[in-house]
């Protein structure tokens, strides 16, 4: 899998920089051609001449190198490689890379990058932990860095333990296996449209309040994102949520459903349309300039209207797509519920699951889901959101072939 491979290892300047160097030995096992950049602070935990020793090759640090940077080395160093892996990356490290810092080799390579890069972060369970340092992480991950770890464990300092620890080395190593054994798998969507909603609408009574529901948008995200790897050219269209953009999708801002409506219709022609946003099917009659004031008697009486019908509209369009999929997001009697939603809607799949309470789904990482078509019903185990997005898309890619 790895034979041939060029692989770019950055080691930042934490403890479990040690480690990095079983990875090296590992992925030269493996066949592949690994370079080294050692941070400044990297170079305080293990020596150029350990690293070169095990890589095999010259080992690389100063940006203002004489011999280097006559050729723009950081501009070769991140081009001339499949993949970048960042280990350990620390707080610092991770800071630096999600706010464009080029302040030495490592990151004025890792900023001049256009090989993929995975990050392996490793530090005090409290610094993972902290805002900022989640903060950065999560824009790396909306800019397209994939991340191995951090895993749990002890910390180096005394009866610390949490999450933090640099993942072993042969994690690391399975990750990069994974990363090209999934870049070289075949793209069933290349040269497809797909439309994907996801997230809730926001209806406004007044400039303060609305109503909406409680939709995180994981699910929706995740088969966005999942689309993206199988080669589509992808247009999402999200309410408001709180998780980072998927990596490869245009991506389209909405709050109302009205909004949504016409972001939809807006985005035609596509080839698959996957409803997964959790739209609110009424709004209020109308919205107030003003808050809302309260006042002694009863309450103001709150009327509304009902929301255009996004599936239903697409399903039956004169511009509907050929793969039309539906959600049904339902509390009590989920498959007779589906089943009508099937037959009205025009769509070739319902994906039905259960969010009352007990259901778990909203804001969860995981799923639960049925699958209603014309031919009959699959039931899918429990899954994470990632895994029922693979074969949701799959399942769509096999519809359109």
């Amino acid at each position: 899998m790895l034979a041939g491979k060029r692989i770019l290892i950055v080691i930042g300047g934490g403890i479990a920089a040690y480690k990095v160097l079983e990875v090296i030995r590992r992925l030269k096992e493996r066949g592949a051609q690994v370079r080294v950049i050692l941070t400044h602070s990297g170079k305080e935990f293990v020596t150029p001449m350990t690293v070169g020793a095990l890589s095999g090759e010259k080992v690389f640090s100063d940006l203002f190198d004489p011999t280097e940077e006559q050729d723009i080395g950081h501009i070769v160093l991140s081009r001339d490689t499949d993949l970048i892996l960042v280990a350990p990356a620390t707080a610092n490290l991770i800071a630096r890379m999600a706010n464009g810092i080029a302040d030495e080799l490592a990151t004025a390579s890792l900023l001049a990058a256009a090989a993929p890069i995975i990050v392996c972060p490793a530090m005090n369970q409290r610094m993972w932990a902290h805002p900022a340092t989640q903060r950065n992480a999560a824009q790396l991950a909306a800019d397209g860095v994939r991340f191995i770890g951090p895993a749990e464990g002890r910390m180096a300092e005394r009866n610390e333990t949490g999450v933090g620890r640099l993942s072993e080395p042969m994690e690391i190593v399975a990750g990069v296996e994974a990363f090209f054994a999934q870049a070289e798998q075949p793209k069933p969507l290349v040269g497809r449209h797909v439309l994907v909603t996801s997230g809730p609408t926001i209806e406004p009574i007044d400039p303060v309040r609305f109503i909406t529901n409680r939709s995180s948008g994981k699910q929706g995200h995740a088969v966005a994102a999942a689309a993206a790897r199988a080669g589509a050219r992808v247009t999402l269209i999200s309410g408001p949520v709180s998780i980072p953009d998927p990596s490869g999708v245009d991506v389209v801002r909405v709050e109302t459903a009205q909004q949504m409506f016409e972001a939809v219709f807006s985005a035609l022609p596509a080839d698959a349309a996957i409803m997964a946003a959790a739209v609110s099917d009424w709004r209020p009659t109308s919205v107030a300039h003003e808050k809302i004031k309260k006042t002694a008697g009863d309450p103001p009486p709150l009327l509304f209207v009902e929301n255009p019908d996004i599936l239903a509209t697409l399903g039956h369009g004169a511009q509907r797509p050929k793969i039309v999929v539906g959600f049904a997001a339902e509390t009590t009697s989920i498959e007779a519920n589906a089943a009508r939603k099937l037959a009205t809607k025009g769509a070739d799949y319902i994906v039905a699951n259960d969010v009352s309470a007990t259901g778990g789904v909203f804001g969860s990482d995981v799923n639960r889901v049925r699958i209603l078509s014309k031919s009959g019903m699959d039931v899918w185990p429990t899954l994470s959101k990632e895994e029922v997005a693979e074969r949701l898309i799959a399942l769509v890619a096999d519809r359109l072939r």
